[in-house]
């Protein structure tokens, strides 16, 4: 067991360089199942998350070979039809093998699959749209068993809700299947476009890239290609936070502006300076921060993955603030922990409200979830006093070396083995 150990007041300054964006690198990573033969991807994030996905697999029968961050994932022979109930219930994303296997063995079992706790995140949309494209679908035992008699076959698809693991399955399946598949209100976040990129590169029929509405023409084989992940708009939303939150000055360097609008605004509201530029950000914090009131929405709305860490910024705004998530129903875990350090938060339902405090003070708090522990590292490095999180291997999962970087920043953060 670890624990990280933040010495806060320590304003951040500098610059930090944002890594490949995990959760593009993961889905590009099951596509490479529907090709055989060598691909590369490159600005690959070094994450617990990208390993636990190269371990599902190579035990399917992949070769995957890494060197900082550059990946070659090698599918042509896939032998296994189940991926490790061990592995698939460390990460949900490894539901996103159900397309692949699919398309290129006409059978997968993958058990439930698991990840943050942050709310029931059912594997409905992904299952209804396969079986109007031919899937036969049985539960068994905490499995999914799938299974196609003669192929996958293009239809149009309706996602109740524009669901970015149901779209990205969708997509992979109708790859190689046979005829078109038309998905409408699919999600458009920016991860699903990359994923668009790299299919096409090899060989896809994708058009509507970038829209709600997808069509994808299947054809016989793909190809293998190499292609350069979008930098980690997450990542770069909770330093451009991390600025705001310390009164610091950090610039950051390898982001896409276009998939940060809506954070950049809504950063702005609450007073801090933002200088956009071509792929780099200068982001000032302010010493009278204003309340705020945002809503979690799919893209291009405000990210829910970005909520816990504006949470944590909202506590220290000088009025009361409104945070409303209505994407995942449990994203709250945070809370408690942020309240131990003198936060006023109030949660009833998906409303979190958050009256401004003069300051946080350090405690002794534990990390739940990848997000959840970001926010908690940022409220250490605004608090007083010495706050120690526990279980930060949550964060591990959803940043490379965040502890490092912020170090460099000039934070008093370090990693102890906890007996």
């Amino acid at each position: 067991m670890e624990r990280l150990i933040i010495e806060g007041q320590v304003p951040l300054k500098g610059e930090v360089r944002i890594n490949g964006a995990k959760n593009a690198a993961l889905p590009i990573m099951a596509a490479c199942l529907l090709i055989k033969g060598k691909c590369h991807l490159k600005n690959v994030p070094q994450l617990t998350d990208i390993k636990v996905m190269s371990k599902t697999l190579q035990g399917l029968g992949a070769k995957v070979t890494s060197e900082k961050d550059e990946m070659t994932i090698d599918a042509s022979q896939l032998l296994q039809e189940e991926a490790s109930p061990k592995l698939v219930s460390m990460l949900r994303a490894s539901i996103l093998v159900l397309g692949p296997l699919l398309a290129r063995k006409r059978k997968a079992k993958v058990a439930f699959p698991g990840g943050c706790n942050i709310g029931p995140r059912p594997v409905d949309l992904h299952l209804k749209g396969l079986v109007k494209m031919g899937t036969n679908i049985q539960m068994k035992n905490e499995h999914i068993e799938a299974s196609v008699n003669h192929g996958l076959v293009g239809n149009n698809i309706y996602l109740d809700f524009p669901s970015v693991g149901a779209t990205e399955n969708l997509i992979l399946a109708a790859s190689l299947a046979k005829g078109i598949t038309l998905i409408e209100n699919a999600s458009c976040a920016p991860e699903i476009i990359d994923l668009c990129k790299f299919l096409q590169k090899a060989g896809a029929l994708i058009k509507g890239v970038g829209t709600n509405i997808l069509t994808i023409e299947g054809v016989n084989s793909l190809f293998p290609c190499t292609h350069f992940i979008i930098p980690d708009r997450i990542e770069a939303g909770t330093f451009m936070i991390a600025a705001g939150i310390t009164g610091g000055e950090i610039l950051l360097k390898n982001v896409e502006l276009e998939h940060l609008k809506t954070p950049i605004s809504k950063l702005k509201n609450m007073g801090m300076q933002i200088e956009a530029m071509k792929n780099k950000i200068q982001v000032k914090g302010c010493f009278s921060l204003k309340s705020i009131q945002v809503k979690t929405q799919p893209h291009p709305g405000f990210p829910t993955d970005l909520q816990p860490q504006l949470t944590s910024l909202a506590c220290l705004s000088k009025e009361d603030s409104l945070i409303i998530e209505t994407v995942f129903e449990r994203r709250f875990l945070h809370i408690p922990e942020l309240q131990k350090m003198g936060a006023k938060i109030k949660q009833k339902n998906i409303n979190i409200k958050i009256a401004g405090v003069p300051f946080l003070k350090g405690a002794q708090v534990t990390a739940s979830d990848i997000r959840g522990g970001a926010a908690l590292v940022l409220a250490g490095l605004a608090a007083k006093g010495k706050t120690e999180i526990l279980n930060p291997q949550h964060v591990d999962r959803g940043y490379e070396r965040f502890e490092e970087k912020l170090a460099i920043l000039g934070a008093k953060i370090k990693r102890e083995k906890v007996n």
